[in-house]
């Protein structure tokens, strides 16, 4: 099973993806609501991933209720996570060889983050990745955040190409929501949170027409040498998912894959 279309440019998210810091911001919540008084159950912190503060804001006040000041823990984790990665973040596997792969082609990248710009330059620029992307699309530079589609939109209309032509490369439910609802051909690259029946429906929605189908493994247009694309969640997973479609027949206009070996994996 291959991409339904040539692949003329990748938007990636960053956090979690590009770079380890998805378990640092985790780690850094959970100390401040302890020194708070509180303790940040891991269900609730997975909830807040791939949202911009106040999506996380509303997370946090539905479980500790609306007096919880989320001001307070915003101040005092970033202070937290600030001093973790004063040093450096580090990169996760695989990112350069996909770099190298998409230069070797002449394909335009971008990042559509929830993070603020400041953190992507701070982060890009600790590994001097920032002039590897041709746009970066942070938080403030769209309207609406994630799980809507429009950084997904605004990063395709700021590479010039189709967000049809484009391949959209998450970690979280959250960004493989708005990378879909853009109409980006869209590979999950699990992190700290798996692929779910709802991204399978989603997805195979528009994607594979039996079950058999979407186990198999695909041969990438973009990386020649990948042998990972594969939607491995379990086969009663994507089942369930497509029984539950309304059309008898689905059509192929977004990639549904789960490169669950990271980023190295599409380059093997």
């Amino acid at each position: 099973m291959s991409l339904p279309r040539p692949v003329k440019a990748v938007v990636f998210d960053m956090d979690g993806l590009l770079v380890d810091t998805e378990r640092v911001y985790c780690e850094a919540l959970t100390l401040t609501c302890r020194e708070m008084g509180h303790e940040l159950p891991e269900a609730v912190l997975h909830r807040m991933i791939g949202h911009i503060w106040l999506g996380s804001a509303v997370v946090l006040r539905e479980h500790f209720g609306e007096a919880f000041d989320t001001d307070e823990l915003r101040r005092l984790s970033t202070e937290q996570f600030y001093e973790i990665v004063e040093a450096e973040v580090a990169l996760k596997a695989g990112v350069l060889e996909v770099l190298d792969e998409l230069d070797r082609q002449g394909l335009p990248r971008a990042i559509a983050t929830s993070s603020r710009r400041h953190d992507v330059e701070h982060h890009m620029n600790a590994h001097g990745l920032l002039d590897r992307f041709h746009a970066i699309l942070a938080n403030g530079d769209y309207p609406r955040p994630k799980p809507n589609p429009d950084p997904y939109l605004k990063a395709a209309e700021a590479l010039g190409v189709a967000p049809e032509d484009c391949l959209a490369l998450e970690d979280s439910h959250n960004g493989v929501r708005a990378a879909a609802g853009a109409g980006m051909m869209t590979i999950m690259v699990p992190d700290l949170l798996h692929p779910t029946e709802e991204g399978a429906r989603i997805l195979l929605r528009r994607l594979a027409g039996s079950a058999r189908e979407a186990c198999a493994h695909a041969e990438s247009p973009l990386f020649p040498r990948a042998r990972g694309y594969a939607h491995r969640c379990r086969r009663k997973v994507i089942e369930k998912a497509l029984a539950s479609l309304d059309e008898p027949e689905v059509s192929r206009t977004y990639a549904a894959l789960v490169a669950r070996g990271g980023l190295a994996e599409l380059t093997r």
